[in-house]
C-alpha cells in the first residue's frame, strides 16, 4: 500500500487485526525484513511495516531528511490506518526512529522494544565514519553497501547464511545513493535520547546480541541500568533478526 508524506510516496504493508504493532526496519533494509516475524505476530495484532524513506519501495523526499522526519512519518500513517497507539519495534536505525517518534508523540506509544539499537548519539569517531561513508557513496555505490551489509555479519554468520546476506546486499543496491546518503546524515546527526527513554512511562524493553559488533553488549547493559528498560539477551550479533530467528520470535512472544 501506498499513502503519500507531502508528495512523496511510502510504501506499507498491513496485515492482521487486534492491537497494533509497528515494524521499523535498519539502514540498507526494508519492511520485507520483519516478514516471518509478522507472519507469526499478526495471527493476534495488526502489523504495520513501512519502508522508511529512500529505502525499499519507498521515495526520497524531496529535502533534507532528519531522524524526526521518519517518526513524524509513522505518525502520519498512524493517523491515516486510524491507530489510536502502537507498539513500536524498531531495529537499528529503526530504534533512532521509535525513540523520536516516543518523544514526539508519547501518547501513541504503548510499547517500545529496541533490537540491536541504542538511545545513545554518535561520538565524534563514528561521525567522522559517517562523513567517510558519504565520500564513498559518491565513489562507488557498489562498493559501500557490499562493504557495509558485509560488516554487519561475523566470519560464522557468513559461512551459514550466504544466500540471506546476498539477498540483502542486491536489495540495497535498488536505493538511489541520494536515498542512502540521507539517512547516513540523518543518523550522524540526531540527538541522544537516553534521557527520553528513561522518561518514558510506557514498558520498554532493549534487546542485544551478545555479539553484536555495532552496539557493544556491554553498552546495553549500561543503558538498560541507566533507563530503567527491561533487557533480553540474543545469542546472535546485530542482525539476529536474521541469523536468530526463531530465537528473537521466542523472545518477542514473552514481551509483546
Amino acid at each position: 500500500m501506498i499513502f503519500h508524506y507531502h508528495t512523496t510516496p511510502i510504501h506499507y504493508r498491513k496485515q492482521g487485526s487486534g492491537p497494533a504493532i509497528v515494524m521499523l526496519h535498519g539502514f540498507l533494509e526494508s519492511s520485507s525484513m520483519w516478514q516471518k516475524i509478522a507472519d507469526e505476530f499478526a495471527k493476534e495484532n495488526t502489523i504495520v511495516m513501512l519502508d522508511l524513506p529512500g529505502f525499499g519501495q519507498s521515495n526520497v523526499l524531496d529535502h533534507s531528511n532528519t531522524i524526526e522526519e521518519m517518526a513524524t512519518i509513522v505518525f502520519e500513517l498512524l493517523l491515516i490506518e486510524n491507530i489510536q497507539c502502537a507498539t513500536l519495534v524498531g531495529h537499528s536505525m529503526g530504534g533512532y526512529v521509535a525513540l523520536a517518534f516516543g518523544e514526539l508523540f508519547p501518547e501513541k506509544l504503548r510499547k517500545l522494544i529496541l533490537l540491536n539499537t541504542s538511545p545513545a548519539a554518535d561520538s565524534n569517531s563514528r561521525k567522522e565514519n559517517r562523513n567517510r561513508a558519504l565520500t564513498i557513496i559518491d565513489k562507488n555505490k557498489t562498493a559501500f553497501i557490499n562493504m557495509a551489509i558485509g560488516n554487519l555479519f561475523n566470519a560464522e554468520e557468513k559461512v551459514k547464511h550466504p544466500l540471506a546476506i546476498k539477498g540483502l546486499k542486491n536489495e540495497a543496491q535498488h536505493c538511489s545513493a541520494n536515498g542512502v546518503k540521507a539517512a547516513i546524515r540523518a543518523m550522524r546527526d540526531r540527538s541522544d535520547r537516553t534521557t527520553v527513554l528513561k522518561n518514558l512511562t510506557c514498558k520498554k524493553h532493549l534487546i542485544a546480541g551478545e555479539f553484536d559488533p555495532i552496539i557493544p553488549y556491554r553498552d546495553v547493559v549500561g543503558l538498560s541500568e541507566q533507563t530503567k528498560a527491561t533487557l533480553h539477551t540474543t545469542a546472535g550479533g546485530h542482525m539476529s533478526w536474521l541469523t536468530h530467528s526463531t530465537e528473537l520470535i521466542a523472545l518477542l512472544q514473552g514481551i509483546m
